[in-house]
Order: structure tokens, then sequence, then C-alpha cells
């Protein structure tokens, strides 16, 4: 299940790819205008800003912005700093691979099995989907 964090994360992005390039957005605009608590949408930007995906500008003025043309933000990278890893199970992971405790054969694992055509599709998706096709 996706999380809030993750879930909300997106809507901002997709809110300020709908403003002006560079032109800083206020938090609160932004959390007025998507219906997120203003404290809990101030550490995701702090998270995004941190990952390279927004620059802040302080002071009157002041507020957040992309960083790149939302053509250059894939929902891969957005998916793996918000949420980790994209993968159900640490068994299918590309990058936070884990061996399951419980599973002597990973390749006669039928969970395994069934969790590699999840993440694959899923890796397609958010591979092919970037924050420019999520704001027209």
């Amino acid at each position: 299940m996706l999380s809030k964090k993750t879930k909300y994360g997106i809507k901002a992005l997709n809110y300020l790819a709908k403003q002006d390039a560079f032109v800083p957005v206020r938090i609160a605009t932004i959390s007025e205008n998507e219906n997120i608590s203003l404290k809990f949408l101030e550490s995701i930007l702090l998270s995004l800003r941190k990952n390279g995906f927004l620059g802040s500008k302080k002071g009157k003025g002041g507020g957040y912005y992309l960083l790149k043309a939302p053509k250059d933000i894939s929902m891969t990278a957005v998916m793996r700093v918000l949420e980790g890893p994209i993968a159900m199970v640490p068994c299918v992971s590309l990058n936070f691979y884990e061996k399951c405790n419980d599973c002597p054969d990973e390749n006669e694992c039928a969970v395994h099995k069934i969790m590699l055509k999840v993440r694959d599709n899923t890796l397609e998706i958010f591979r092919n989907t970037t924050l420019a096709d999520l704001s027209n």
C-alpha cells in the first residue's frame, strides 16, 4: 500500500510542476491547495530537497520549486526516495535485496516468482512515467 508520505509527495510535486518554472511556491499554498497537513508537508518537501528534486528560497517571496523539468523527473526516482524499495518483498528488490529467512530456494518459491512479476511490471510503469505525464 502506498504511504501517505509518498501520496502527498507526488501531489506536491505535481502541484509544483503546474507552476511557473523556478518560481518559489509557499508551503502553505501547496498545503491549502492539495489538502495536506502543513507540518507533514514540510517534512516531505525537505526530503525531496535533500534528494535533489526541489530547490528552496527563504524569506519574502520564498518557497519551493522544481530543480528539473517535470519531463526529467521519473516516478522511479520519486518512489525510491519517498517510499523506499519498490519491491513488495526484499528477495526481489533490485536495490535492497535480502534473502528471506524462511525460503530455502528462491527459484522454487511461489511467492518469489509472483513478486518478480509484480516488481517488473511496477518498475515498467514507474520508469515510463514522468512528473510531466502526471501534470498533463
